[in-house]
């Protein structure tokens, strides 16, 4: 088994949304990340925003924008975001309070973790729960 990487993390997934503010918006209510950076334009279109949980973070933006990423990812999607929480039903309780739709409750997986699935109002699957990779858990 490999051993658990040192430092920060060396992966960040990156979303584009429709509406990224409505997104930061429900990522920090709903699902307790922290909006790290948001910068936006004059229009107030999110060019780049950064939202941390625990040690990792998820980047995202405003979809329609110009540049060689965002006319890459043009009107792509879902997708599908892992995240460890330590308290599986804390989370999709608080999850649920603020009215996201849970795909799938807390469940006990038979690889020894605790995960709910949940997707986002642009239709992104968020998969929550207590598995960690590299023997740190779950």
């Amino acid at each position: 088994m490999a051993a658990a990487p040192a430092g920060p993390p060396t992966v960040y997934p990156t979303l584009l949304y429709r509406d990224a503010k409505a997104a930061i918006k429900q990522l920090t209510e709903a699902f307790g990340f922290t909006a790290a950076a948001v910068y936006e334009s004059e229009d107030g279109t999110v060019l780049h925003a950064e939202l941390a949980y625990g040690n990792g973070m998820v980047m995202l933006g405003s979809k329609g924008r110009k540049g060689v990423f965002a006319e890459a990812m043009g009107d792509g999607g879902p997708t599908g975001v892992y995240v460890l929480v330590e308290d599986t039903d804390a989370h999709h309780r608080r999850a649920a309070e603020h009215g996201v739709e849970i795909l799938l409750p807390p469940t006990d997986q038979e690889y020894g973790s605790r995960d709910y699935m949940a997707k986002d109002a642009e239709g992104n699957v968020w998969s929550f729960g207590t598995y960690a990779p590299f023997g740190s858990g779950g």
